[in-house]
């Protein structure tokens, strides 16, 4: 009788015990759930995007620029070879400065290498607007190329790093919709002033979010960790985690229990890195990083996928936006309908953010390349009868074109980008978001620059329509087939994705005993899911 007793008070114990764990977990999902406890994350998330206005402008300079050179009388004149170099010379100059942002961001940190990019932009904003020729305008697009990447890898990397799972890809989408706001202002300013002062102008957007950076955003608590500075990276986490109510039956605030995991989580990579250290001693960690699937895997989708965002005219219509519509043989007038098409960009960012937290990424893309096809193709149709003289309905062009620019922001344009950061492993995150990113980069370039002889060689703006809805389709498939999801998961279940560490089913050899409250509560794959069901099993177990 008594060890049936002591057995039995073990087992109220373990109920009681398991009874605070789940009020516990309830109160971390209450929190979790919160955005006003999130506050200082969204803040700081914004404001490290921040420069990512700038570098909209920087992109969408060239739409602005272009046909004002190639204006009678223009006081630099240029050819359509020179045009599509200024367009397309920021790009190739991408790849180098993510190269160059993904080590200064290990060494130097996220922000400071954001706060160094400031530096050349402004140099390059100043060689455009003193320019004489067109070697001073190229250099100026070199050196604001160069900044565009030292300021956008790092904020991207650093809002995964701050952001809860729940709202890191919102965050991150934060950083387009500031670039779709610049891009805005670039169009604006174009179609009223010249050249040279939005120049001049473009210095205060260089400047300003550098010093909102210093001012307000504390450094990622996960690379100061990493650097072993634990008291900065306990005063980051206080920040980032101040709105956070205390948990129930812990005296532990959230931060220091984030920052428990994070430096759980160091020596664990600290021990794996010593683990491959070679015999000559030579750290061989990040290389290896690449050669595992959760490596090598990532990188082979975002080619694809980058591939066809590219060619599929996204980033086309943004750097020849103005010229794009004139070949379409449109009477609308072209500077006038490039703001409209940066409205809708910008509009549809804002919408993105929401679309990103509420349904799950292959979905987005489908339906995004869907519209855009659809779009082009229609497009691409009227341009034909304009060209050929068979409508007068020339504002359908024009029309396709913004439907199709809000169609590649529900998904093909934005979620690339997302998944640069989403998709590796933390040991390898910084350089190999940086190596997809330059990637990236590369094949914008050849589709910038490709794109007057891709004209010329299909035989005019309505076989280049076509082609990029040719192009859209494959991305439906792509998506369909290929594409992984990552909405809702945590980093480490994308690793483990990859991975292939999925745990197979058992199938027992004799009658499973029926799980008790704790094993059930430890199998238990979703902590959410799975609560009213131990709560069940506790009210069965006591009316039992």
């Amino acid at each position: 009788m008594n060890c049936a007793h002591k057995i039995e008070n073990s087992e109220q114990h373990k109920d009681d015990a398991f009874r605070e764990i789940i009020a516990s977990c309830r109160s971390l999902s209450k929190y979790e759930t919160n955005i006003k406890s999130a506050l200082p994350q969204i803040l700081s998330a914004i404001v490290a995007a921040s420069f990512h206005i700038v570098i909209g402008i920087s992109l969408a300079y060239s739409a602005i620029l272009i046909p004002q050179l190639e204006l009678p009388g223009s006081d630099i004149p240029i050819t359509k070879g020179q045009s599509s170099w200024i367009a397309s010379i920021i790009v190739i100059m991408v790849p180098i400065g993510s190269l160059v942002a993904g080590v200064m961001m290990e060494f130097l940190g996220r922000l400071n290498t954001i706060k160094l990019a400031a530096v050349p932009c402004v140099a390059g904003w100043v060689a455009i607007a003193l320019a004489n020729n067109f070697t001073w305008i190229m250099v100026g697009r070199v050196l604001t190329g160069f900044a565009c990447a030292l300021g956008t890898s790092p904020a991207i990397v650093y809002i995964t790093e701050v952001a809860r799972p729940d709202m890191r890809g919102s965050l991150i989408s934060s950083g387009p919709t500031l670039a779709s706001l610049g891009m805005v202002i670039a169009y604006a300013k174009g179609a009223f002033m010249d050249w040279r002062t939005v120049s001049w102008i473009c210095i205060i957007y260089t400047i300003v979010p550098v010093l909102l950076i210093q001012l307000f955003v504390p450094e990622s608590p996960v690379w100061l960790v990493s650097k072993g500075r634990i008291e900065d990276a306990a005063r980051s986490l206080r920040f980032l985690y101040k709105k956070y109510p205390q948990p129930e039956h812990t005296d532990q605030p959230l931060s220091e229990m984030h920052l428990n995991a994070l430096l759980k989580e160091r020596e664990t990579k600290l021990a794996e890195a010593q683990r491959n250290v070679n015999r000559h001693g030579v750290q061989q960690s990040k290389l290896r990083g690449f050669l595992r699937p959760t490596g090598y895997k990532p990188m082979i989708i975002l080619f694809w996928f980058f591939l066809i965002q590219q060619f599929s005219g996204i980033y086309i219509t943004l750097f020849f936006a103005v010229t794009f519509i004139q070949d379409v043989g449109t009477e609308v007038n072209a500077f006038t309908a490039s703001i409209f098409v940066g409205l809708t960009r910008f509009t549809m960012s804002l919408l993105n953010a929401w679309l990103l937290k509420r349904f799950p990424r292959r979905q987005l893309v489908m339906v995004s390349t869907t519209g855009m096809a659809i779009c082009m193709f229609v497009s691409g149709l009227f341009t034909l009868w304009i060209k050929e003289g068979t409508t007068t309905l020339t504002w359908i062009p024009v029309v396709g074109l913004l439907l199709y620019v809000c169609s590649s922001m529900i998904g093909l344009l934005t979620i690339p980008w997302t998944m640069t950061a989403e998709l590796f492993p933390t040991e390898i995150r910084g350089i190999a978001h940086s190596i997809s990113y330059s990637m990236a980069n590369l094949l914008m370039f050849f589709a910038v620059q490709s794109y007057r002889t891709i004209t010329d060689l299909l035989g005019g703006a309505y076989a280049v329509q076509w082609m990029f809805a040719v192009v859209s389709v494959i991305g439906f498939f792509f998506a369909l087939f290929f594409l992984p999801e990552t909405q809702g998961k945590s980093l480490a279940e994308i690793e483990a994705y990859f991975a292939g560490k999925a745990q197979p089913q058992r199938v027992p050899t004799e009658p499973a005993a029926k799980p008790s409250v704790t094993e059930h509560l430890i199998r238990s794959p979703s902590r959410e899911a799975k609560l009213k069901e131990v709560e069940l099993m506790l009210k069965n177990k006591n009316g039992a």
